[in-house]
């Protein structure tokens, strides 16, 4: 007879681990070691201040630390953790969806924008970015030498979580 998985405490939230492979989970259990500070196993307030310091923030408020744990259902464990991410990434379009737009841009299918124009269409389009939000993009996908972008990398990133090439 197998086991009544469904009927532990922790059969709920335990759905959360099928969502990401196993290299992803580990690396959010790394990204929750740096951030538990004092190792006690939750983040709390004191976590995320020491975490925004060691980035080099340190102005950060009460305020927007409360309104960060405010976003947990209760204390930060690893598995409410990652629950946090899985909650969010949930809205994410799938990987086709995310390619389809950007092959609007791109009606000979080679893969690559010119920066200027994706550029211009995001500041003019639709739910406009700003410049700075535009800015921040081309630092975390820089453009190639022709100043092209990779949008088929960058829609690979958004929905797994890093460059193909790392693989």
């Amino acid at each position: 007879m197998a086991p009544k998985k469904a009927k532990k405490k922790e059969g709920a939230s335990s759905n959360v681990f099928a969502m990401f492979e196993q290299s992803q989970i580990q690396e959010f259990k790394e990204a929750f070691t740096i951030m538990d500070q004092n190792r006690d196993g939750f983040i709390d307030k004191n976590d995320l201040r020491d975490t925004f310091a060691a980035l080099g923030r340190l102005n950060v408020s009460n305020e927007e630390l409360d309104d960060m744990l405010k976003e947990a259902s209760g204390p930060i464990n690893f598995t409410v953790f990652l629950t946090m991410f899985g909650e969010k990434l949930k809205g994410t379009d799938p990987e086709e969806t995310i390619l389809n737009a950007f092959k609007i841009f791109d009606p000979e299918g080679k893969g690559f924008l010119k920066g200027d124009e994706i550029k211009y269409n995001l500041m003019s389009q639709a739910d406009k970015f700003t410049e700075a939000e535009v800015n921040q993009m081309f630092t975390n996908f820089p453009l190639d030498v022709s100043g092209n972008l990779d949008y088929k990398n960058l829609c690979y990133v958004i929905t797994h979580g890093e460059d193909k090439e790392q693989d």
